[in-house]
């Protein structure tokens, strides 16, 4: 096949990298950065290999003569990054890890908002005690906060902080969340928005991009004297307009009709040409998602961009900035070629963040204690019932089809995260009430697929551990492992249910009632005849 032809951002980048990492304060602050971290540089289209890293500083040199545009790293510490594999187990890894930072990435459509998410957010960490704390563009449109690891308590109760990544930095994150919520919401109750009208933040959603919709008027008018009558149709906020007049005539137009519909300013869509795109529930939603924020960065071996690394898209570096001056950030400070390089990481005082840590604990057990559990019987409707246990769904016919986007995505082959995707596809299959032997053909092809395949084993023994266990429900669609497996997307219906298990009954539902209708409009034909 013909190569592809560079983009106009894709050959700026490449002309960009080779001066800009040349760059010895550059270079200087990669590797610096990069010490016991797993690093992976990126070729504009893809990734090098893992696990890598920077042995020297010239490694970041070689690796951009090869044609790397930008470096990610983890934020897990590890005493030797080298020895990682896909084949380690869980307790192989957390012997592995010496330690994590708190990676918190503020992910906005729009910068502005980032700016104040960051604020926000770091104002709360300030209330709990954590002074010490960086802050860096993204890149793009966000930032990346980090609390150092020195920062944390080797151990809370007994147990080691090192070993309880990703689930304690997940706790934290959500409690800052839930802490900075407030303080987000008075930072932009100034705003001129349609969402910041909304006073408890209800409304109609967008389903494309999470944002609360405004309320509008289509108004039809015509003139009463005019034969044929003139006709006017506008759109407006409000029912209430100023009187408008026959340009014929001079008469005062009459309205005929209105209808209203609803618009999403940052997606230019409105429920008048795209009825799909609209939940028509009024729905009561987190300041953080009507913003398009995504606080949470947090999984196992997951890279970020690194300090200073430029970002395909855009052309800009991922520039650290003052915490206190961070509404004084512009996009032309990025600017590669006029960058001044500051240090990410503060020096931290050990154990400020201790009071942070056992709080966001609390609140997350709390969490899971009011969080309500699913519980399916094959003679109930999955998607509105409640409950401790999970019994599996007997469907008559299970159709590949019927999958949701995400597990489609699996089922073509994964390169990395194949023992998530395993994961997934194990409790998925499972719920939907296939036999074990099903599910081990099922499984065997999928690993055909990937590249390079899990080891049978490995397949073999979680087979056995599934047979043996009560089915779990598969992550939900908003759960953040399906972005970080890269195969995150939704449709239509994906954005109406919870869960893959829940879109597969509700299309077989669709699909049994189709065959009874089609049945009973043979049998009408039949008794006509």
């Amino acid at each position: 096949p013909p190569l592809k032809t560079p983009s106009i951002k894709e050959n700026r980048v490449r002309k960009i990298a080779p001066l800009y990492y040349s760059r010895k304060d550059i270079i200087t602050t990669l590797h610096k950065f990069s010490e016991n971290r797993e690093i992976s540089p990126r070729y504009f289209e893809g990734f090098g290999k893992r696990p890598d890293i920077f042995q020297y500083p010239s490694d970041v040199s070689m690796l951009v003569k090869k044609g790397a545009t930008s470096f990610h790293c983890s934020e897990e510490i590890w005493q030797d990054p080298t020895e990682l594999s896909t084949d380690l187990s869980q307790e192989q890894i957390d012997n592995l890890r010496t330690g994590w930072d708190l990676i918190i990435d503020i992910d906005c459509p729009w910068i502005d908002y980032s700016k104040k998410a960051a604020i926000a957010i770091i104002k709360a960490l300030e209330y709990r005690g954590v002074n010490n704390v960086g802050i860096k563009f993204s890149g793009s449109k966000g930032f990346h906060i980090i609390v150092p690891w020195n920062a944390f308590p080797k151990e809370v109760n007994g147990i080691e902080t090192k070993k309880m990544f990703p689930s304690w930095p997940r706790a934290i994150v959500n409690y800052l969340k839930d802490l900075s919520r407030p303080i987000l919401a008075h930072l932009i109750k100034d705003e001129k928005n349609d969402f910041t009208k909304q006073k408890d933040y209800t409304g109609v959603k967008c389903e494309t991009c999470n944002n609360l919709s405004s309320e509008n008027f289509e108004i039809n008018l015509r003139c009463p004297s005019c034969n044929p009558p003139y006709i006017e149709t506008f759109r407006t906020h409000t029912k209430e307009y100023k009187e408008k007049k026959c340009p014929t005539c001079n008469n005062k137009l009459i309205e005929k009709d209105s209808k209203k519909f609803y618009y999403c300013s940052h997606c230019e869509f409105n429920s008048l040409e795209n009825p799909d795109n609209f939940n028509e529930e009024i729905i009561s939603m987190d300041i953080f998602k009507i913003l398009g924020l995504d606080v949470l960065l947090v999984s196992s071996r997951h890279l970020f961009r690194m300090p200073y690394s430029l970002h395909e898209k855009t052309g800009l570096a991922s520039v650290v900035i003052d915490k206190n001056k961070i509404e004084d950030f512009e996009l032309k400070h990025a600017d590669p070629l006029n960058a001044k390089t500051l240090l990410f990481t503060p020096e931290s005082i050990h154990g400020e963040a201790e009071n942070l840590l056992i709080q966001a604990i609390d609140f997350d057990k709390t969490q899971e204690r009011e969080k309500p559990k699913l519980k399916f019987k094959s003679n109930q409707n999955p998607y509105q019932n409640n409950g401790k246990e999970f019994e599996p769904i007997k469907i008559t016919e299970i159709k590949e089809e019927n999958f949701p986007p995400v597990i489609q995505k699996i089922l073509v082959g994964m390169q990395d995260g194949r023992k998530r995707a395993l994961f997934i596809l194990m409790n998925f299959f499972k719920s939907l009430g296939m036999t074990m032997e099903d599910i081990e053909k099922k499984l065997n092809e999928w690993n055909k697929k990937n590249k390079p395949l899990l080891k049978q084993g490995y397949i073999n023994s979680q087979l056995v551990w599934h047979s043996k266990n009560k089915p779990v429900l598969p992550p939900n669609f908003d759960n953040p492992i399906y972005k970080e497996l890269g195969i995150y997307e939704m449709d239509h219906l994906s954005s109406k249910v919870k869960n893959p298990v829940n879109y597969v009954v509700r299309k077989a539902y669709g699909d049994e009632q189709r065959k009874k209708e089609a049945e009973r409009k043979a049998k009408r034909k039949k008794k006509k005849k």
